[in-house]
């Protein structure tokens, strides 16, 4: 695919402004910044960070929630050809120190905002980390909501000891030189480290190339071409911490010169009105968020009037949801498939050609092959199920810090293991049936059984423990922990859930614990995740039979 990567992220940004100066970029609660304005933003902090010691290659954590902080300073870490970490803010604090021990994190950046500020700030000093940049929330809000805001709230508020190692964002960007450019080679020198569970289900940072990046965007634009034309106004709900609102509110947006419509958290009502306020023609969307704008009880066909198309991953897109959310909003819902190794595009459904119960077909420039789960990994026939493997512009190098001698992802011939199971039909749909790795799709949100299983383990009263992925009519699946408890000890849910909480986010937290006197084992003494979801599939098909019996 030669063309689809010239050049690094930032030239992107900046031929985005030689064409369209001007434009509103980002709109954050009603508080606007053209294109020319981002530039500058990103030039001064990119000035900052390199005043800091940030130098090509070196990692920026971006701990942020949606603000427009999140896309001046990722930019500004393009112009420096180092590498951002995107981290959840919502991460506790031993989550957040996992990650930056990891990636090796010189600089952090965060918000003020103490809700998901104190465990960043808490891990990094804890961690290697140089230096801390705090971005004040009311900064970026319009005026009369920055006085309101810094009135009511300043108890949400951080008050920051003095410490050498924290930096306001004021202070960062006080600097009027300019750092020196870079050269990016676009297929080698990284630009993000997406964290991800890799196909062993323990969180590792996927290498995302400048070149990765540029042609998934480009892929993307060449599949929605037709449909979203001219001026777009895109909603940027998703977190841009995950790869998915990265690529289809940040990169999309700035590549086609869009309006960024920025919201720091979903809030059904919030978005509803948000859409009608700036006239939102791209809504990228994971199923659980169409789920709560369709039950919001202010809804109309109105809210969705100016939208053109609606892209949905992070999760499966059951096909009656997708069939009303069309008839709502009169726009074509388009489904991918892709996973973060991926930049994270793989699949796309043609828009007039959707199959229910697949993904689509391949992007542009992508190979898809089902492989045999097991070494040689040979090439299977059409219709037989096997692992996805795929190879194209968009996979990642690899995984940072880990000997692929010893865990290589990619096979001999160089296609990603994806470690999902599927098949192909003859016209090259894919359809997904099961998931090597033990992902819980949370939501749109990957939720790592073993580190939820490791925070139970911390407990003094577990014995052992499975956590499982269980349908949940809202988030599509919910963990689910099954634990036997040590002879002489006692715990009760809510105590294992409230020292849970300590180690996990709230999305990862189970919905529940169900105690058993045993688990159930394979020949050699291994927990059964196998055996158990057998078994719980079979109490809950007991349960139904005896539930239509009663009625």
């Amino acid at each position: 695919m030669a063309g689809m990567s010239d050049g690094s992220l930032f030239d992107m940004l900046d031929a985005t402004v030689k064409r369209s100066p001007n434009v509103v970029a980002i709109d954050f609660m009603g508080k606007t910044c053209t294109y020319r304005e981002l530039l500058d933003a990103a030039e001064s902090a990119a000035t900052g960070l390199y005043a800091l010691g940030v130098r090509k290659g070196d990692r920026v954590g971006l701990c942020l929630p949606n603000t427009p902080y999140s896309v001046k300073l990722f930019f500004a870490i393009q112009r420096l050809g180092a590498i951002a970490v995107n981290i959840n803010p919502l991460y506790v604090e031993h989550e957040i120190k996992q990650v930056l021990g990891t990636s090796g994190v010189k600089v952090l950046v965060v918000t003020d905002l103490a809700l998901v500020a104190k465990s960043a700030i808490a891990a990094a000093k804890a961690s290697n980390v140089e230096r801390i940049v705090v971005c004040p929330f009311a900064d970026v809000l319009p005026w009369m909501k920055s006085v309101l805001f810094r009135a009511l709230k300043s108890k949400e508020l951080l008050h920051l000891a003095a410490d050498k190692r924290l930096i306001r964002y004021s202070e960062l960007i006080a600097d009027k030189h300019r750092a020196p450019f870079v050269k990016i080679e676009a297929e080698r020198d990284v630009a993000v480290f997406q964290f991800t569970g890799g196909t062993t289900g323990v969180p590792k940072a996927a290498m995302l190339t400048h070149a990765n990046l540029l042609s998934n965007l480009k892929q993307i634009d060449h599949h929605i071409a037709a449909t979203v034309t001219g001026q777009q106004v895109i909603l940027g709900v998703l977190p841009l911490f995950h790869v998915f609102a990265l690529m289809t509110v940040m990169l999309l947006g700035v590549e086609r010169g869009a309006t960024m419509v920025l919201l720091p958290r979903f809030d059904a009502k919030t978005t509803l009105d948000t859409l009608l306020r700036t006239k939102t023609t791209l809504l990228p969307a994971v199923p659980t968020i169409l789920t709560a704008l369709l039950r919001e009880k202010e809804v109309n066909k109105e809210s969705f009037s100016k939208i053109v198309a609606v892209i949905s991953g992070g999760a499966p897109l059951p096909s009656a949801l997708r069939r009303q959310f069309e008839e709502m909003a009169n726009c074509p819902v388009i489904e991918g498939y892709g996973l973060s190794e991926t930049s994270p595009v793989l699949t796309f459904n043609p828009l007039n050609a959707v199959r229910d119960g697949s993904c689509g077909t391949a992007v542009q420039g992508t190979e898809i092959e089902i492989r045999d789960i097991d070494p040689p990994h040979e090439r299977l026939p059409l219709g037989q199920p096997g692992e996805v493997c795929v190879r194209g512009p968009q996979v990642m190098l690899g995984y940072w810090g880990v000997d692929n001698s010893r865990e290589n992802p990619f096979t001999e011939d160089g296609f990603f293991k994806t470690g999902d199971v599927g098949y192909l039909d003859r016209d090259g749909y894919l359809f997904l049936v099961d998931r090597l790795k033990d992902i819980i799709l949370c939501g749109g949100y990957n939720v790592y059984p073993h580190v939820i299983e490791e925070a139970l383990y911390r407990h003094p009263a577990v014995l052992e423990t499975i956590v499982l992925g269980v349908p949940d009519s809202y988030r599509g699946q919910a963990p689910k922990a099954f634990v036997t408890v040590r002879e002489g000890f006692t715990v009760t849910e809510k105590e294992l859930l409230d020292h849970v909480s300590q180690y996990v986010s709230k999305i990862e937290r189970p919905r529940e614990i169900a105690f058993r006197d045993s688990l159930p084992k394979t020949l050699i003494g291994k927990l059964s995740k196998k055996d158990l979801i057998i078994q719980e599939n079979l109490q809950t098909q007991q349960s139904q039979v005896a539930a239509r019996k009663a009625s």
